[in-house]
């Protein structure tokens, strides 16, 4: 049996350069994190030659092509073709759909469990550039590569998205204080409903060439939110740096944002946030805010509608945590 733990992941700036309609013309960049909530991915054999997989529902099946679920059918079709009677489980922290990088989180666990299973080792580099190849040249998803990429690796990162399709993850540089006022400055909500990322990342890239100026500078906002970490700098500019980033990316499609989102997102600053933005393609899942620690109960009192969301920050990418 292999077990395999993978974290998801909270984007902070640059979303939207990391999709091909950008990047291949001119390099796109983001700055993300893991954190300690996680997908855990079982693999063992069965004792007949069937495969029985267990997600949000359960499927049994005598053969591969009979297989429902698109990134389990996907993965044992590209590396395990041959391999009969295999039970997979998959649990998670947290629903699908809510703007933290799930799905490429349980695509790459399962790609870690399914290689460590069958006995061969991969970097995290090398699960990140399959994961993508997987969502994005097999099923054919209107995403990005940053997080596969901010899932093998983990940490806090800045990646970079080249003409070329390579990616070159690099960490942030910043002091343990840094990285713990970091920590304390986030706020997160649950908005209490979940979307289909699809449609709006479909939307935002056909709008990539008519809004280009917009993800420049959502770019250069990556570029500024790292270099302010690694200077040590203040929580207060980082969170005004997000806001901007906000601001931008609710343009982006239509989707991004609601009403709801936006009375929320103003009702925090009211309250004495600096910035925040929707994780992930936007229209639902979480809502981040990045406050003084002193301002965090007064925001929750005047958001007690939405579920607060604790989560701290994780330095470890993929890890096979368990082999017996």
């Amino acid at each position: 049996m292999i077990i395999s733990r993978t974290p998801f992941r909270i984007s902070f700036m640059g979303g939207g350069t990391d999709l091909p309609s950008f990047y291949e013309g001119e390099e796109g960049a983001v700055v993300s994190t893991t954190i300690d909530k996680y997908v855990y991915l079982t693999i063992n054999n069965r004792f007949d030659s069937t495969y029985r997989l267990s997600y949000s529902k359960t499927e049994i099946c005598d053969r591969l092509d009979q297989i429902e679920h698109p990134i389990f059918k996907a993965v044992l079709s590209a590396h395990a073709p041959e391999q009969q009677g295999l039970e997979l489980i998959s649990m998670a922290d947290i629903p699908s759909g809510t703007g933290l990088g799930s799905s490429s989180s349980f695509t790459v666990g399962l790609l870690h469990a399914l290689k460590a299973f069958l006995g061969k080792n991969q970097t995290a580099d090398e699960l990140a550039k399959e994961a993508s190849r997987i969502e994005i040249e097999v099923l054919k998803e209107p995403i990005g590569k940053q997080d596969q990429y901010a899932a093998a690796k983990g940490g806090l990162q800045f990646i970079r998205f080249r003409p070329d399709g390579s990616v070159v993850a690099d960490p942030v540089i910043c002091s343990e204080k840094t990285t713990s006022d970091l920590e304390k400055s986030m706020l997160i909500f649950f908005t209490g409903f979940s979307r289909n990322a699809s449609t709006i990342l479909q939307e935002q890239k056909s709008n990539t060439k008519s809004k280009v100026e917009v993800l420049r500078e959502m770019k250069k906002g990556a570029v500024r939110f790292k270099d302010l970490l690694q200077a040590n700098g203040k929580m207060e500019e980082a969170g005004k740096i997000l806001h901007e980033g906000w601001l931008l990316k609710r343009g982006m499609a239509s989707g991004v944002s609601s009403n709801a989102i936006d009375e929320w997102y103003e009702r925090g600053l009211s309250a004495g946030a600096w910035g925040g933005k929707i994780l992930g393609a936007g229209g639902g899942g979480f809502l981040m805010f990045m406050c003084s620690p002193e301002k965090r109960e007064r925001i929750k009192s005047e958001l007690k509608e939405l579920r607060p969301f604790d989560v701290r920050l994780e330095k470890l990418g993929s890890r096979i945590i368990f082999v017996g």
